[in-house]
């Protein structure tokens, strides 16, 4: 029975988010477009705008106290930080600030002195940090320490008013008491009782208590802080710096070439990915070719030694002679959506090798009768062979004209008929000869492989499906729309067969710019002989190898001769 083939779950999200990943990665121009955009921004921040000077200076707040050295006295009482704070850069220390630096000569408002000002204040401390930035070291320093000046002579001037203040309650209480004072002394001149010299001593104990009081406020200790850290002229200026700017830069044009990229790839037409190359082509992914150098005047990678290309070639042979659908006809239609069909005839002359490699009897037809050039691409390494019995009653014309055998090193051979240029190609392709040679697909241990032209471009693939059922497709997933592919399964469908599979390639224009920078080897003298051929690259791979499917369970022995 035919197994059914599914598109990866679509809830697997590991497997999306990786998929979408490699996905943003497939617009590299517009992720160094957004990275060298980030880069020239943070240039221009660093260089293109005015240096700043910041200093900084600490101060030390306390409250007053009249014996800082008695125990249990702390320095905190009644100071509440916060307020603090916010007298620090109030309008009032800033016109104090601003009167100070004007005999300095600094002309400067008081609204536009306290825009360059920041006070903070450590966590769990008394201290107020006073940090000014102007456009000039020496002025920052100056301003700096005008403004914590400022605030020391404000809150001092503050804590002196208080005192007074208290001084002045304390003494509007004592004089009554004088003058109550003075008039008992009078009575008691005269005799006076005992109840009045009672009185006259209780007055005096309150007198003597608000003397008292009084000399205590005088003798308060009125300092209001300290300068701990005194500013001093910066030698450089502040900020991010350029190397940080350029890695901020890079950072943010990174995010913008992603969102450039994940804009693009959403109005992206084509294949974005494996997993909706299967979706849209309903037949899974048979194998993806790795990139490689290709050698000049060969067609088949099979046979020019190992490389990762002729393996890949060979594996996606033996899924096809393991895949039921096939080893059932033995035949294959090979074509390309749209476009050139170099990399569809390739895959169809590899097929054939690999499959003569395995021991098969391999017949492969050109059936791409509008531009043949399938015998020319394959080399030297083909000769004609006399053609069976019953095409000499044909009349000699294509596709009973003539076979050609063609050798792989060291893998065998396979027959190739070759395609010619006909009048009518509708009617040569539906005539009972190429009925005959897919036939031969039939014999026991025989293949059949048809190239065709592109399904999209011409119906000649359509017209070949009736006989050889099974199509691979063999495409770029950089160039093939997903509607492409959508109408190819609703086509071959229609015409009565079925997609066994598709091959990805890395693109014949990439390959092409890697052979112009490829230069030919050059033999120094004027020795006799051949210039010895260069060896290919390492093959360089651009395909991920789990994206193709895994060798299918043998369920049905390959037909062997």
């Amino acid at each position: 029975m035919t197994p059914h083939h599914r598109a990866p779950d679509d809830q697997d999200e590991p497997a999306l988010l990786r998929d979408q990943f490699r996905q943003l990665l497939r617009y590299r121009s517009l992720l160094a477009t957004g990275v060298v955009v980030g880069l020239l921004g943070g240039g221009y921040l660093a260089l293109g705008g005015e240096d700043t000077y910041t200093a900084t200076g600490e101060v030390l707040v306390r409250s007053a106290i009249s014996d800082p050295f008695a125990a249990g006295s702390t320095a905190d009482k009644g100071i509440n930080i916060g307020s603090e704070r916010q007298t620090a850069v109030s309008d009032t220390v800033g016109t104090l600030a601003a009167g100070t630096l004007l005999k300095a000569g600094d002309d400067v408002t008081a609204r536009k002195l306290l825009t360059g000002l920041q006070v903070t204040n450590p966590p769990n401390t008394l201290t107020l940090r006073f940090s000014y930035t102007a456009a000039a070291p020496e002025q920052a320093r100056a301003r700096a320490e005008a403004l914590a000046g400022a605030y020391l002579a404000h809150r001092k001037a503050r804590t002196l008013e208080s005192i007074q203040n208290m001084s002045d309650g304390y003494r509007a209480q004592l004089r009554p008491l004088e003058e109550k004072r003075d008039l008992l002394e009078d009575q008691t001149g005269t005799g006076a009782e005992d109840d009045v010299s009672s009185a006259r001593a209780n007055i005096i104990v309150s007198i003597s208590e608000l003397s008292r009081k009084i000399s205590e406020l005088k003798a308060l200790d009125t300092t209001p802080g300290y300068l701990n850290k005194k500013p001093v002229a910066p030698t450089s200026p502040t900020g991010p710096g350029l190397p940080l700017l350029l890695g901020l830069g890079g950072v943010v044009g990174l995010a913008l070439g992603l969102l450039l990229s994940w804009v693009r790839l959403v109005f992206d037409p084509a294949v974005r990915s494996p997993r909706e190359l299967v979706r849209s082509l309903g037949a899974p992914l048979l194998g993806t070719l790795p990139r490689e150098r290709a050698t000049a005047g060969s067609l088949l990678a099979i046979g020019r030694g190992t490389s990762r290309l002729a393996e890949e070639y060979r594996a996606v042979a033996f899924r096809l002679a393991y895949d039921p659908s096939f080893a059932e006809s033995r035949r294959l239609l090979v074509t390309a959506p749209r476009g050139d069909n170099t990399a569809a005839a390739a895959a169809a002359a590899n097929l054939a090798a690999a499959f003569a490699e395995m021991g098969r009897d391999v017949l492969l037809v050109e059936a791409d009768l509008r531009t043949p050039s399938l015998a020319r691409d394959l080399g030297s390494g083909s000769h004609e062979v006399r053609p069976p019995r019953w095409a000499a009653e044909e009349g000699g014309g294509w596709p009973a004209g003539g076979r050609t055998n063609v050798d792989v090193p060291g893998s065998g051979a396979f027959a190739l008929i070759p395609g010619t240029t006909v009048d009518n190609v509708p009617r040569a392709l539906t005539s009972p000869p190429v009925g005959r040679i897919v036939a031969e697909a039939d014999r026991t241990g025989n293949v059949v492989i048809v190239l065709a032209p592109p399904v999209l471009s011409y119906a000649d693939a359509v017209a070949l499906v009736d006989r050889v059922a099974g199509v691979m497709v063999v495409c770029d997933p950089r160039e093939v729309h997903r509607s492409d592919l959508e109408r190819i399964r609703e086509i071959i469908g229609a015409s009565g067969g079925a997609v066994l599979g598709a091959l990805l390639h890395p693109g014949h224009r990439r390959l092409r710019r890697a052979e112009r920078r490829a230069k030919p080897t050059r033999r120094r003298g004027g020795g006799g002989g051949p210039a010895p051929t260069a060896r290919p690259d390492a093959p360089e791979t651009t395909g991920d190898p789990t994206e193709t499917l895994g060798l299918r369970a043998f369920t049905q022995p390959a037909a062997r001769r």
